[in-house]
């Protein structure tokens, strides 16, 4: 089975409160970006990416894939004015049977993660990597109060890669648009037509760089993974 991904890196990033946007700024002397797409140039079930910017930041982009020598990046396309408009845009720019959806802003997932999820989706029809959430979560009233204790064995917290087949995941965006349902992962577009998604155990490490606390954390996890010395 063919796969293609679609990274997304159009996100505004306004929580960091930095000038450039998340996947341009720096990590361990390397773009965020830059450690991003390595690993989907490293797995080999992946033959092809589509890489979804922010409108204007094209040149920006093709100057690291350059630099990088990155080979499987085939588009960079500008993306849209909220993440399902911007992935969508991907989607229809592969032709790939299958298909992974990840965030730009993860720089730390694996080259084996992603194969995990292609072999899951392979199997299952989609996947989607997470972890067991750790605290226990409370649902609240929206007054204040605490509504709620789920069972905490239940609870995964959810990352990227997601994998799908491709027409599937079309059709899921299509029809949620039309209704003007809005989701947060494509995952979601995925259960409100009732197809089962299949949990891939990630990493913590697998981290999304959110707010200016995200990059150090970020570069201790890369020290560590590369068996460098952690200064205390």
């Amino acid at each position: 089975m063919e796969w293609g991904a679609v990274i997304v890196a159009a996100g505004r990033g306004t929580r960091m409160g930095a000038a450039d946007n998340k996947p341009y700024l720096k990590l361990a002397g390397r773009s965020v970006l830059a450690h991003t797409l390595e690993a989907f140039e490293l797995c080999s079930s992946v033959s092809r990416v589509v890489l979804v910017v922010s409108s204007g930041e094209q040149k920006k982009a093709a100057e690291i894939i350059g630099q990088e020598g990155y080979r499987k990046v085939g588009m960079i396309i500008p993306g849209g004015a909220e993440r399902q408009d911007s992935v969508y845009a991907g989607l229809s720019a592969l032709e790939t049977e299958g298909v992974l959806v990840h965030d730009a802003a993860r720089p730390l997932v694996t080259a084996a993660q992603i194969q995990a999820c292609c072999l899951a989706a392979e199997e299952h029809g989609a996947s989607a990597l997470a972890v067991p959430v750790k605290d226990t979560i409370k649902v609240s009233d929206g007054n204040g109060f605490i509504l709620a204790t789920p069972e905490r064995k239940t609870l995964w917290s959810v990352q990227t890669p997601q994998a799908f087949w491709r027409l599937e995941l079309m059709q899921a965006h299509r029809q949620a648009q039309e209704e003007g349902a809005a989701a947060t992962d494509d995952a979601m577009l995925l259960e409100r037509l009732g197809r089962k998604v299949a949990i891939v155990e990630g990493d913590y490490a697998n981290i999304k760089i959110t707010t200016p606390e995200d990059l150090p954390i970020a570069e201790l996890l890369l020290a560590r993974r590369h068996g460098e010395e952690i200064p205390l």
